[in-house]
């Protein structure tokens, strides 16, 4: 049975009591249209002031349409669709219009700053309480999905499944309360009753439903409430309303707390409350008895609509005044509550002409968060749907629309994972290392460029030029020491830093003596100050050193993760060494891109192969492999993050956490204790070690090369010089070699003058003579 029409007669009035409002209350079934038009006339005729109702849509139409043309106050307690000309002149009602609430709800959307929203509704009135939000898209960057309930049998797990298999986690519930009640055990029955989900329902009564089984779930419940509970006098009528209703015999189970006061019954307590106030203005108000059938008005009844309309009352849903126009409730507050582990709070409050005001909304939700942190086990994988994804995990565009990240917790960039190369030890000649060959060569040009200017120098200042015979004056002959041949030996002198026996007298040789002598210094500085790091330190050789020298070869072949951050990254870049190498690895994407991390090391450890992997990931590997090695700096920058499902409230509190260790620099104490591996010897050490024969043994070759060489040209010069002491036709003896080498061996020795043989050689002597001179008879011959 449906609680139907209630209709108001004033009896007699009287100085002393005033207006006695009587009432009578006709109860009927829910659609059934005839009816209730035959109960509303039957009363009319017996003479009402003013008619409460029904409850039900389908019947609210016919009602209206009979006060209309008695002219009789037609009072609504329950929402209503608009009329389309507005011609509902005797029509007033004090639930919340349907555009005010459909603008509430918009607000609280933008608040909350939902980019996806679930509409569920029950019937077809829900489509157009909810304008606002549906017209949004239009309006606002937010997609809307629209889903409807099944009617009949009120199951819809089927539908929930597809919202929780669609990760549809912020969601509308228009629908009754007697609905939500059970949709909320459906939702709890599915999963889908934790911390990620935010479900808001606009009936006003969520705060009458038994929540009890839900208020520890760390669900996101949210509505709103017309009845000010927080009023004390409110509360006081509120609460013997309850020991009431407790007296009164227990009825069907329907979702509501015991005793609770809904909408509903403050609204007809208000409405009531309104004609009354309304009926004790009016003076000399007597109701007539109407015919539905004659259409004959009752002709106080403009009158008495207007003072209803008038009328000003704060009643148990708040202030209540009317819109003069078309009778609809204006300038009301709707409290928005939310579902807490105390049970609904308040937690901001809606009004009709300022908008939304919420109060510590912020507040209590992180509380709330937090709270829900409290002694519970979260899910944390990297695989299955989980609550957090503790891992390497990349912040990218992609991953970005589907999980939410906190801020990172680590950063890194791609880099190259190559085989550490074997180390040289310094070669024999590993003293030439300090400068490359082209500064050796352009060293020994210059020398001889030098040389040579210095002796063309010398041979035109005259100042260089001296006499050889100083005791005698006026000799003719002078002559000079920068031959070409000690030119270069001053030169190579110099840059010996031994310096020679020769020295410029001319200022114009002088300053180029000077210049070479500033050169030499120079280069031999920086000749010394290389040398010990080249001959201590053990060379590390490696074919690559950065990105740009993978992409100019291709015999060593270089890849990445299939299917990873990486190989996005290389895949859409649009620099031109990066397209390079992306243009070899995906031509060669069999063996050029692994399946994961341990393939691709084990194809470093094995084979010519360079991995592209992330900085963090390589540090980790070569702390505990020695013989890999990172070559170049990072590519690009990224950084790791904690993954939560969309929505999750845990992200801000995780975000809030990194950003506090990171400032402690507990994040970075982290890492170095469990990066640290075995550890690797180091490459370079820190203090010089002996110098072998292997470092430094060429420098004896030369030496040894160098004392061999001055004796074969010594030789050469000893007989060259002994040839031109004999006599230029006579053959040089055996005898007069060993006789000038004995002359040689003393301390001193005196020239001899140039003579002819007398022809007393040993027979040694005149066979040599006799073989040569044949030889250059032959010769000349």
């Amino acid at each position: 049975m449906e609680r139907g029409t209630l209709l108001a007669r004033p009896g007699l009035w009287t100085r002393d009591t005033g207006w006695t409002l009587l009432y009578f209350l006709c109860c009927v079934l829910p659609q059934s249209a005839p009816q209730v038009l035959r109960i509303a006339c039957d009363q009319l005729a017996l003479g009402v002031a003013a008619l409460f109702g029904p409850s039900h849509s389908s019947s609210v139409s016919a009602v209206q349409s009979i006060c209309n043309a008695l002219e009789v106050p037609h009072i609504q307690t329950h929402w209503k669709h608009p009329a389309v000309d507005n011609k509902d002149l005797f029509y007033i009602n004090l639930y919340p219009d349907y555009a005010a609430i459909s603008r509430a709800v918009l607000d609280l959307v933008l608040y909350y700053n939902w980019k996806t929203v679930t509409v569920v509704y029950e019937d077809s009135t829900g489509l157009i309480r909810l304008q606002e939000l549906i017209k949004a898209p239009s309006r606002y960057n937010i997609k809307i999905k629209i889903r409807q309930l099944p009617s009949g049998n009120k199951d819809a797990k089927p539908l929930l499944k597809e919202m929780k298999k669609g990760k549809e986690f912020y969601v509308i519930f228009d629908c009754s309360r007697e609905t939500a009640a059970e949709i909320l055990k459906q939702i709890l029955f599915m999963g889908m009753m934790t911390e990620y989900y935010h479900y808001f329902f606009t009936t006003l009564d969520l705060f009458a439903l038994d929540l009890e089984l839900y208020r520890y779930s760390g669900v996101n419940m949210t509505g709103f409430r017309l009845l000010k509970t927080d009023n004390p006098d409110v509360s006081s009528l509120i609460e013997k309303w309850s020991m009431e209703r407790l007296q009164a015999p227990p009825r069907p189970k329907t979702g509501l707390l015991d005793g609770v006061m809904t909408t509903e019954a403050a609204l007809m307590y208000d409405a009531v409350y309104m004609v009354a106030i309304a009926s004790h203005r009016a003076s000399q108000l007597t109701v007539s008895s109407l015919q539905c059938h004659r259409h004959k008005p009752w002709r106080l009844g403009p009158r008495f609509m207007n003072l209803i309309k008038e009328a000003r009352w704060d009643g148990l849903t708040g202030r209540i005044t009317f819109n003069k126009t078309n009778g609809l409730r204006k300038d009301f507050d709707l409290d928005i509550i939310s579902l807490k582990e105390e049970g609904t709070e308040k937690i901001g409050i809606w009004n009709s002409n300022s908008g939304l005001n919420m109060t510590d909304g912020n507040r209590d939700r992180s509380n709330n968060i937090t709270d829900s942190l409290a002694n519970r086990t979260l899910i944390v994988t990297t695989i299955l749907r989980a609550d957090l994804a503790v891992a390497p995990l990349t912040i990218t565009y992609v991953r970005e629309k589907v999980i939410d990240f906190s801020k990172p917790f680590m950063t890194l960039g791609i880099s190259i994972l190559y085989r550490k190369p074997n180390g040289t030890n310094p070669g024999v000649f590993s003293f030439l290392n300090p400068l490359s060959p082209d500064i050796w060569m352009y060293v020994l040009l210059a020398c001889l460029g030098v040389s040579c200017v210095l002796f063309v120098i010398a041979r035109f200042t005259p100042y260089e030029w001296y006499n050889p015979h100083p005791c005698n004056p006026d000799s003719d002959v002078v002559e000079n020491n920068f031959t070409l041949l000690n030119s270069f030996w001053f030169g190579v002198g110099a840059l010996m830093q031994q310096g020679s026996e020769l020295m410029p007298k001319a200022l114009s040789t002088r300053i180029v003596g000077g210049i070479w002598w500033f050169f030499t210094l120079i280069i031999i500085s920086s000749y010394t100050a290389n040398l010990a790091a080249f001959l201590t330190v053990e060379r590390m050789e490696s074919p690559i050193d950065s990105a740009d020298d993978l992409a100019k070869q291709t015999k060593i072949e270089y890849g990445g993760l299939r299917d990873g951050s990486t190989m996005t990254f290389f895949k859409k870049s649009k620099i031109s060494t990066y397209e390079k190498m992306w243009a070899f690895m995906g031509s060669r994407q069999q063996t050029a891109l692994v399946k994961n991390s341990d393939e691709g090391i084990q194809r470093v450890l094995t084979t010519d192969y360079a991995l592209l992997m992330e900085s963090t990931s390589i540090e980790y590997v070569t702390q505990r492999n020695c013989n890999l090695t990172q070559i170049g700096g990072l590519i690009d920058s990224k950084g790791y993050g904690v993954g939560t499902p969309i929505g999750s409230p845990y992200r801000d509190k995780i975000t809030i956490a990194i950003l506090q260790l990171q400032e402690e620099g507990k994040l970075h104490m982290i890492k170095e204790k469990w990066w640290q591996g075995n550890g690797c010897p180091e490459e370079d050490s820190k203090e010089a070690s002996a110098l072998g024969v292997e470092n430094i043994g060429g420098i004896f070759i030369v030496l040894a090369a160098g004392l061999v060489l001055s004796v074969f040209v010594a030789i050469g010069e000893f007989i060259y010089k002994s040839r031109k002491n004999n006599d230029i036709e006579q053959c040089l003896s055996f005898n007069a070699i060993m006789e000038e080498l004995g002359i040689s061996l003393k301390n001193q020795k005196k020239l001899r003058k140039k003579s002819r043989t007398n022809g007393k050689s040993s027979f040694t002597s005149i066979l040599t003579c006799h073989q040569r001179r044949t030889q250059r008879k032959e010769t000349v011959a």
